[in-house]
């Protein structure tokens, strides 16, 4: 049905329906199920992240001890103090990195479009949820939203760090989110677009540097960055900012960018922070002497 951001607009608007709209019918028509079986299929999404925002607020810990107890640190500073960013964007990067966490203490999350970038949508999600009270029908209809954007990027550019770097994964995963945010506030089709642009935009070139290769060091905290210009994006396009780029090229430049990074900064943790001294002392601390 469609295979650009600008044939997903096009169908929207010619239509007068919403985009999560054309991603559902497109998922009813790929899958030949019922509409009834998608939105089944996607609220057991929402509830596995639901479960793990839940466990992460309980407080997890990674087996390395990397990572782990910074969404409840940042609950309780929230809870203590005023967060000078304001608290629904402290509440989503609480919630993104919770989600992380609970990640890398290998328990159960919904990838969003990855593992490792799983954060930004459900932390987005129940942060404006606070503030814009939406149905359990608009819930879904967000991660329809965020997945009709991510089908685009899957479809032409890639969602690995290991292909394009954390562009890849944290760049798409934030602008997917920020694309939602606008259609559950209300926004147009093409202001969806524009926010996706915009995110996408200031994570391009951003590396994939696991330390010890493993999707803790920086990944979680990435998230946090990747919800918090989610947020910033979308309300930059509901108030009327646009991107001068077009959505399909910004993917298209992203994937460009991709292809030329070196492979050390492709999630081989060979690069960037990896290589770092601290860093390779975390990775000596966790594996050894390897050499």
């Amino acid at each position: 049905m469609f295979r650009t951001v600008a044939e997903l607009i096009e169908i929207a608007e010619k239509e007068n329906i919403l985009i999560s709209e054309v991603m559902i019918r497109q998922e009813m028509d790929v899958k030949e199920k019922t509409r009834e079986e998608v939105y089944e299929e996607m609220e057991k999404n929402l509830q596995v992240m639901e479960r793990a925002i839940d466990d992460a607020m309980q407080g997890v810990q990674s087996v390395t001890g990397l990572t782990g107890g910074d969404a409840v640190r940042i609950q309780k500073y929230m809870k203590e103090k005023t967060p000078l960013s304001g608290p629904l964007m402290m509440d989503a990067v609480s919630k993104a990195m919770g989600t992380n966490e609970v990640n890398a203490a290998m328990g159960i999350i919904c990838a969003t479009p990855t593992a490792g970038s799983a954060g930004c949508v459900p932390g987005t999600l129940f942060a404006v949820k606070e503030q814009l009270h939406p149905t359990r029908e608009q819930m879904i209809r967000y991660l329809f939203t965020a997945g009709a954007f991510g089908f685009v990027v899957a479809n032409n550019a890639f969602i690995s760090g290991a292909a394009g770097g954390c562009q890849a994964e944290i760049g798409s995963a934030g602008a997917m989110a920020a694309a939602a945010i606008v259609e559950m506030a209300g926004g147009t089709a093409q202001q969806s677009s524009d926010a996706f642009a915009m995110t996408l935009k200031n994570m391009l070139g951003l590396v994939c540097d696991p330390v010890a290769g493993l999707v803790e060091v920086p990944c979680v905290k990435r998230n946090a960055a990747g919800s918090s210009l989610a947020i910033v994006s979308a309300d930059l396009a509901l108030a009327g900012v646009t991107s001068r780029i077009p959505c399909d090229e910004v993917i298209g430049a992203m994937y460009r960018i991709g292809k030329q990074m070196p492979s050390s900064l492709r999630e081989t943790g060979e690069g960037g922070l990896a290589d770092t001294p601290t860093g390779r002392l975390l990775k000596k601390k966790i594996y050894g002497n390897t050499n």
